[in-house]
């Protein structure tokens, strides 16, 4: 491996680490105010949600809400599943079966 591309994981690492560790090192002596904690439990849904939303609605860079949109109907199963029954496991399994089922029947 080139000594360039060591070079810059070693450091990306150290940067990883000394932004934690500084965080940590800050906040064990000080503690998170209460609203950032607050604030915080909504951190995963934004970020899943930035994820998510972009294949959903925009599967070949243009925005398609039709039925031929197989992302946005799949999506709309499993977050109906997920809403009703709050199971993981069946709304992926859910969504995985509409995905394949409307390929396989090419709606």
């Amino acid at each position: 491996m080139r000594l360039e591309v060591l070079l810059m994981i070693a450091g990306m690492a150290a940067v990883t680490f000394f932004t934690r560790f500084g965080a940590l090192a800050l906040l064990k002596r000080t503690g998170l105010p209460n609203w950032f904690e607050r604030w915080l439990k909504h951190v995963p849904t934004a970020i899943l949600t930035a994820l998510i939303v972009p294949s959903l609605f925009l599967p070949q860079g243009h925005i398609d809400f039709s039925l031929g949109n197989h992302y946005l109907l799949a999506g709309a199963v499993a977050a109906i599943v997920a809403y009703i029954w709050k199971n993981a496991l069946l709304t992926m399994g859910l969504g995985l079966t509409a995905i394949l089922s409307l390929r396989w029947l090419g709606i």
